[in-house]
């Protein structure tokens, strides 16, 4: 069946459910009511579902018919965006939007942009959710993700784009470094108590170390405290607690004011990618494309 025949059932179904009746419908959409009623049915018999319970006084949704109702609005008022966009050359992002970021690089490094991006766009509505799980984009109704590591196989049906990867470095509070000296080769440092991160499995954040063949090696490291916060973990090393090795976009303001320094900074290694993400469909929504140039400016700390 051609699409244009798929979608022209799709009007006359979702005017049923919005205005309450066949006969409501159809005077909405200038139809008969016997044309609606025909026009449900062959949807019913195509989707093998039978999308509402008819009383005689009002329609109610099956639940499949309410899935498939919420299903039917969002596409069309995604095709209504992409034409504003395609026809009109709409300038003004207006409208919803869902961005999914990591807890602590969201707080600290999104949320600045996201203020401004809102005071420059009062029409726009953001729905802003934090989690350092993996959000699937297309099943959870995300316009904008971003994400640190896992899989850069990105599918056809994403757009992406490359942040920048992490610097991570070592660093301790100069209090610590007075107290304990500072580390003067590789060696000396992991021998020091660690700070380091506490993952979700009951793991510990490895450091990375550059080998002696120029590969990047992970080495599980002796602790004194494990966190599973970044924030926390800056904190505890600021205390004075021990050293750690973190990404330098957690550490702009510790190393900016001094409260902690680098140390053997020659031991440097990137750390793991971060990418913008977005359904590819959703990209010439002026909502989206706005938010995805803000976002331009988001810079990863050398």
């Amino acid at each position: 069946m051609a699409n244009r025949d798929r979608l022209k059932d799709i009007a006359p179904f979702v005017a049923s459910v919005e205005h309450g009746s066949f006969t409501a419908a159809a005077e909405y959409l200038h139809l008969t009511s016997s044309a609606i009623s025909k026009s449900v049915a062959r949807l019913e018999e195509r989707l093998g579902s039978r999308l509402f319970e008819r009383t005689t006084r009002r329609l109610a949704l099956t639940d499949a018919g309410q899935a498939f109702y919420e299903t039917c609005t969002r596409v069309l008022g995604e095709l209504a965006e992409a034409e504003s966009v395609l026809a009109a050359q709409r300038s003004i992002p207006v409208g919803r939007l869902r961005i999914a970021v990591p807890n602590t690089f969201g707080r600290l490094q999104v949320m600045p942009l996201i203020n401004q991006f809102c005071l420059q766009n009062p029409e726009m509505q953001i729905s802003l959710a934090f989690s350092d799980r993996f959000v699937d984009l297309f099943e959870e109704g995300v316009d904008i993700a971003i994400r640190i590591g896992g899989s850069t196989n990105f599918p056809p049906s994403l757009g992406f784009r490359f942040l920048g990867n992490e610097r991570l470095i070592f660093c301790a509070s100069p209090d610590y470094l007075r107290q304990h000296g500072t580390p003067a080769s590789l060696q000396e440092l992991t021998e020091r108590r660690a700070i380091v991160y506490d993952r979700v499995d009951g793991s510990t954040g490895p450091w990375h170390i550059v080998s002696p063949d120029g590969r990047t090696v992970t080495r599980t490291m002796s602790y004194r405290m494990a966190l599973g916060e970044g924030e926390a973990q800056v904190s505890a090393v600021v205390a004075g607690l021990g050293v750690a090795q973190m990404a330098t976009w957690l550490l702009d303001k510790a190393l900016a004011s001094g409260a902690l320094v680098p140390i053997l900074p020659e031991l440097a290694v990137d750390g793991l990618p971060l990418y913008v993400v977005w359904p590819r469909r959703k990209q010439l929504m002026p909502k989206v494309d706005a938010l995805l140039t803000a976002l331009a400016e988001l810079k990863i700390s050398p």
